[in-house]
């Protein structure tokens, strides 16, 4: 066969420049209109020496292991396959796939953190320094790479050009044990001749005032510095090496403040456009400090780097005098906003930021002490546009103060931010009400998926809460290709852990005062080391990150399991159980009236549950029977205190059926159909309007579809009244809300100091719209084999979703039709689909492009 398949790519990355992985295991795409893959044969070509494996035979495709020795530090390695999908031809081979070593070893690393040597209080809010080096070049230039991070954050430039374009790298993790490194393919900033490098720096997560309750400076060091290592291999072989040193200097730049949560304050009239060419003036610089780092805890990222993925102008701008206008961008967003401002010296324009607003003014309690103010100060050259390059917002308004002159649509930009993750998954139909919450879902997790994923983007908080993304995974699998980047924050959430198991509510962990200080074990929040993994294995086929942090997951189920003792109920604790509850008060948001222990002990035994699962896959057959021992006893003890004999909970209430029932802790048929039933029932008591928290709610609608109330579950969906998804919808809402009321149907703010308007963890209902709504559902790890069942309901006539799956595009399309449904699938080459349609026997379909209609059923019938 002629046609190829797709490149290979590595690992869970969008680019093989840079790779951390010694040995990274190899993926690829059947060409189109394979059924299936025999056999393949792989190409490494290293430098002119090619190794061919040979024909393999084999249907593996995706995360291969690699197939000759390991890789050396920087080298570089150009990969082909061809695959058999018939018994004796070949395909084409497809197009090479380069991948680029990192540097593995510490003796790699000759750099030196290097920062500024002036005095600072470290108490204060301190400016930013720049810090540069000329250098000359001999000889020509034939390749070059530039390995960098930073205590803080950095933006690289050589000679006057800006190096990559990610934002707030290195991102942030467990720096102490963990700092990311990044590789940028230089060779075109270079020249033979003199040279100059420079980066400006700024505090971050590293030494910036981080949390509520005032924040907290210096959580991993006092000081601002630079790690960088420019290689530079010439025409001859040769190599010439810059990196961070004592032959560094230093200086204040035009950067007056900078601060993840206040913003930024620039001065242009300060800014030196040649400042990192060898054209500089040299006044005001000063010898650097040199300072110290662990090679050893230098890393390479896993994932794509935080950059712009969108640009957004304003949809309206309303002037209010004195040269102040209030901008509405149309969507909340994360990002920033870049303006092209001209005006005499020394004008400042302020840039204020809300997600809301308030009898037309920006809304700024929510915000809590995040000032999210930008400050520029122009120099009066001309026309200049300015971006802020170490903050970021979470806002769809804007109010622009102190501009000069005329203020149009041109003049500003909103740049949405958030890790590059490729988009992997989409959901539509025919109620545009539910489109529009999809779409919130989406933008939700694009706003908090910046380099981590955190509970909100915009006030005094933006952490990586456990409990959160515990409860969105399998949404967020679904959207995008994110596994990469969780499977890096699941190496800090293990990083994080306590020896004796515990897992923080927030990794990386910072000081959070009484509440979160000292770390405790907390049910839905500690899960998401047995939960998580077993997610991203299912949903990316990768057996591999299952075993590395089963560890993890093992060590936090013991820890309960020693709580819980030989009755094997978790009752200890300050559990925050289900988690914004309606009920719950604006100052008591863990108030439910669902009994917290009840769902702790639930998660117990959910978590030993998964754990027997993920041994049974590794192969590890005795610790597997272990857990699902422990699985069966704690279902035993949850059903003899929080169960009765008809399956009626002590909590009669929507979560606790939820958990029951999902968690599959009910023995009987007679319970299990009590329980549904009573469930369907206290929606219906409440007017199907929301009756659930951070616990229930992800349950919910599946609980209700698999007892048998698929009715009651479109219900709950398609309700509009608060509290309930709709309910955001018919408020304007444009991302999802942390609380079913943080706009209350009197137009007010909710009272409460939590009042998020962009918290994607309600939104994990987006799930079952795929997975039931438009019926497109895994059946094995990696989508190998998927099953297209559709469930409609109120009133809807049509719905599609798509996925990019490790093998291809899997999608399904359904329309209702004068005589039942009609539906378009799309399996993947290699996979293998079944299609369950209302009024429609089993169909088992194979890859490719298949048309079913009832229809053709009803009439081979009749």
């Amino acid at each position: 066969m002629s046609l190829q398949p797709a490149p290979v790519t590595f690992e869970h990355l969008r680019d093989g420049l840079g790779i951390g992985s010694t040995e990274p295991r190899l993926s690829w795409q059947l060409p189109p209109g394979s059924e299936h893959q025999s056999a393949y044969e792989l190409e490494l070509d290293r430098d002119g020496t090619v190794h061919r494996t040979g024909r393999v035979a084999g249907a593996e495709q995706n995360q291969v292991p690699w197939p000759d020795r390991p890789l050396a530090s920087r080298e570089r390695v150009a990969v082909r396959v061809r695959v058999w999908a018939t018994a004796d031809e070949p395909s084409a081979w497809s197009a090479p796939a380069t991948v680029e070593a990192s540097l593995f070893d510490a003796a790699d690393w000759q750099a030196q953190p290097v920062g500024p040597g002036w005095d600072e209080d470290p108490d204060s809010d301190r400016r930013p320094a720049r810090v540069r080096r000329d250098f000359a070049l001999a000889k020509p230039v034939a390749h070059a790479r530039l390995y960098i991070t930073a205590h803080g954050l950095y933006e690289a430039e050589i000679n006057g050009v800006r190096v990559g374009d990610d934002t707030l790298s290195p991102g942030w993790t467990v720096y102490g044990q963990r700092l990311r490194y990044y590789t940028y393919d230089v060779t075109a900033h270079l020249a033979e001749g003199a040279n100059t490098i420079g980066a400006y720096l700024a505090d971050g997560w590293y030494r910036g005032r981080i949390g509520f309750d005032g924040g907290t400076r210096n959580i991993y060091g006092t000081d601002q510095s630079l790690i960088a290592q420019l290689e530079v291999t010439h025409t001859d072989g040769t190599v010439t090496t810059i990196a961070t040193d004592q032959k560094w200097q230093a200086a204040f730049g035009p950067i007056m403040s900078a601060s993840l949560y206040e913003g930024e304050i620039f001065d242009a009239r300060l800014h030196d456009p040649a400042w990192s060419t060898p054209r500089h003036t040299d006044t005001g610089w000063t010898p650097v400090a040199v300072r110290t780092r662990d090679p050893h805890t230098l890393i390479a990222p896993k994932a794509s780097p935080v950059r712009c993925t969108q640009e957004i102008a304003p949809v309206s701008i309303t002037p209010t005098g004195e040269g102040r206008y209030v901008l509405d961008f149309g969507q909340n967003l994360v990002g920033r906003l870049s303006v092209t401002a001209d005006g005499p010296t020394g004008t400042t324009i302020a840039l204020r930021h809300a997600e809301v607003l308030q009898d037309g003014d920006l809304a700024t309690r929510p915000l809590r002490g995040a000032t999210s103010t930008d400050v520029l100060t122009l120099d009066g050259n001309g026309p200049l546009t300015w971006e802020p390059r170490f903050t970021m917002h979470g806002f769809r308004y804007a109010e622009v103060g102190g501009w000069p002159g005329e203020f149009t649509a041109e003049s500003v930009t909103a740049r949405v931010y958030h890790t590059d993750m490729r988009r992997t998954g989409w959901f539509e139909c025919s109620d545009d009400m539910i489109n529009r919450l999809h779409e919130n879902v989406v933008w939700s997790m694009r706003g908090n998926f910046v380099d981590l994923p955190t509970d909100c983007p915009q006030r005094d908080e933006r952490l990586g809460w456990t409990g959160d993304i515990q409860v969105f995974a399998p949404t967020a699998s679904f959207l995008y290709d994110c596994t990469g980047m969780l499977d890096s924050w699941l190496d800090d959430v293990a990083a994080e852990q306590l020896p004796d198991g515990t897992v923080p509510w927030y990794v990386p962990v910072i000081p959070g005062g009484p509440t979160w200080t000292p770390i405790q074990p907390g049910a839905a929040w500690g899960d998401v080391a047995a939960l998580t993994p077993w997610v991203l294995y299912q949903r990316s086929g990768d057996l591999e990150l299952l075993r590395r942090h089963f560890p993890m997951g093992r060590a936090w189920v013991d820890l309960l399991e020693r709580l819980a003792g030989e009755g094997r109920i978790w009752e200890t604790g300050d559990q925050l159980g289900d988690w914004l509850d309606p009920i719950a008060p604006p100052d008591d948001p863990g108030a439910s009236r669902t009994d917290r222990y009840l769902v702790a002990t639930a998660y117990f035994a959910h978590s030993a549950r998964h754990l027997f699962y993920s041994a049974r896959e590794l192969g590890y057959q005795d610790v597997a029977n272990t857990y699902g021992r422990l699985a069966d006893e704690v279902a035993a003890a949850f059903r003899g205190r929080y169960v009765d004999d008809s399956g009626r909970m002590t909590s009669d209430s929507p979560t606790a059926y939820c958990v029951a029932l999902m968690f599959d802790l009910l023995e009987t048929d007679a319970q299990r159909t009590f329980a549904g039933d009573r469930l369907a029932e206290l929606v219906l008591e409440d007017d199907a309007r929301i009756a659930t928290g951070f616990v229930g709610t992800p349950l919910i609608c599946d609980a209700l579809t698999d007892a048998g109330h698929l009715d009651v579950a479109y219900r709950l969906l398609m309700q509009t009244e608060c509290p309930s998804w709709l309910y955001t919808v018919s408020m304007g809402a444009t991302t999802i809300w942390e609380r079913w009321d943080s706009l209350r149907p009197d137009g007010t703010l909710n009272p409460g100091g939590m009042t998020s308007f962009n918290h994607y963890a309600l939104g994990a209902v987006a799930d079952w719209l795929h997975r039931t709504v438009a019926g497109l559902e895994h059946t094995q790890p990696g989508y190998r084999t998927l099953a297209f069942r559709p469930r409609p309901g109120a009133g809807i006539t049509w719905a599609k979703a798509r996925h990019e799956t490790p093998y291809g595009t899997a999608a399904i399309s359904w329309e209702q039709t004068a005589g039942g449904i009609s539906a378009q699938i799309t399996v993947p080459e290699g996979c293998q689909g079944r299609v369950e349609l209302p009024g429609c026997p089993l169909v088992t379909v194979g890859a490719g492009e298949h048309r079913i209609d009832s229809s053709a059923f009803s009439d081979q019938a009749a």
